[in-house]
């Protein structure tokens, strides 16, 4: 029978070792394991404040034949600790709680701005910088067009490296479109409006290669033709409509796209064989690093450590080095860094 549960009260980001919790989590992850005592799951439960491992330990453990990935389940239990990180050891889990129904908003992570404030700032760039009307018309019409608005407003950066979280997609595209904009400033050569229309379309295809559900997960398409081909399906249409748009600027943003990975070993078709592809290909690969060093830094924060562990993306571990004091940038960093969550009533 389920149980009725209406609203979440208790955030992973709180939680302490020694103490109960029962409450509703998203099972992001749940392996099946054989120890000495018999079958045991490891669980991954997430919510927008983050994660924690579970474990459900034979008896328990043979009540479930099988645990999907991405429901949201009660979860009653102990929280330990393990390897110097918190731990929940399972006493009781419903995998189908009955309520008022869930606000997937407080299980999965996103960012910090709101996307509507993203887009239009993103919006802003094509106004300020876009002269050209065959630019500026097309890359309107793309960004307001339904088919593709909704989804790139809230779809994530990627599945787990870098701005892994709704409206990941539009904060990076939003950040590679700044860095190439202050790029331009110095190299006076770069074609500045063909490179913004580059960086505000390089990644559409993600919108589309991942689910839009809280696992995210790769879709059909996306595992057998990846985003760059998937999000030059998406525009080819738009560019075929422009008529007042130079086949040779068409050409470059195609190329601009199919070689922003920069590298084949990193799972470009092309290199970048332009000055504009260069750019994009840095732009993209700073900011994709800077997410994750950021993201590495909170987790430093929260433990109180000041080298993170090895990091597989970047090949290194990460230093928190000394700051020179800034009373504006300490305040910005204190009301950035607060979890969005509901109050406790």
């Amino acid at each position: 029978m389920a149980t009725t549960v209406t609203q979440k009260s208790h955030y992973i980001r709180d939680i302490v070792p020694g103490e109960r919790v029962r409450d509703l989590f998203l099972i992001a992850r749940a392996d099946l394991g054989q120890s000495r005592n018999g079958p045991y799951w490891n669980i991954h439960l997430q919510d927008c404040s983050g994660k924690v491992e579970a474990k459900i330990w034979n008896p328990l453990s043979q009540q479930f034949a099988s645990i999907e990935t991405g429901s949201i389940a009660l979860i009653e239990g102990l929280v330990e600790t393990y390897r110097d990180k918190p731990q929940v050891r399972i006493d009781f889990m419903d995998l189908s709680p009955s309520g008022n129904g869930h606000d997937i908003a407080q299980f999965m992570p996103a960012a910090r701005r709101s996307a509507e404030e993203m887009m239009e700032e993103l919006e802003d760039l094509v106004t300020e910088h876009m002269k050209y009307k065959p630019w500026k018309k097309f890359c309107r019409k793309v960004l307001r067009s339904e088919d593709i608005r909704q989804k790139f407003m809230t779809a994530p950066g990627a599945k787990t490296v870098h701005h892994a979280y709704i409206a990941g997609l539009l904060e990076h595209t939003l950040g590679v479109a700044k860095l190439c904009m202050a790029m331009c400033d110095v190299y006076e050569t770069l074609d500045r409006q063909t490179l913004l229309a580059g960086a505000i379309f390089h990644d559409l295809g993600k919108a589309w290669e991942l689910t839009s559900g809280p696992a995210h997960e790769y879709t059909d398409e996306g595992k057998l033709l990846g985003h760059i081909q998937m999000g030059q399906e998406k525009l080819e249409p738009f560019l075929k409509r422009s008529k007042d748009l130079e086949e040779g600027l068409k050409l470059h943003l195609r190329h601009l796209i199919t070689s922003h990975h920069g590298e084949h070993d990193f799972g470009s078709p092309v290199r970048p064989k332009t000055p504009e592809g260069f750019a994009l290909h840095f732009a993209d690969n700073m900011d994709a690093k800077m997410n994750m060093i950021d993201k590495a830094y909170e987790d430093m924060e929260q433990a109180g450590q000041e080298w993170s562990p090895y990091l597989r993306f970047l090949e290194r571990d990460i230093f928190r080095p000394t700051r020179t004091p800034d009373p504006a940038r300490a305040k910005a960093n204190k009301e950035k860094n607060q979890c969005l969550l509901p109050l406790k009533g």
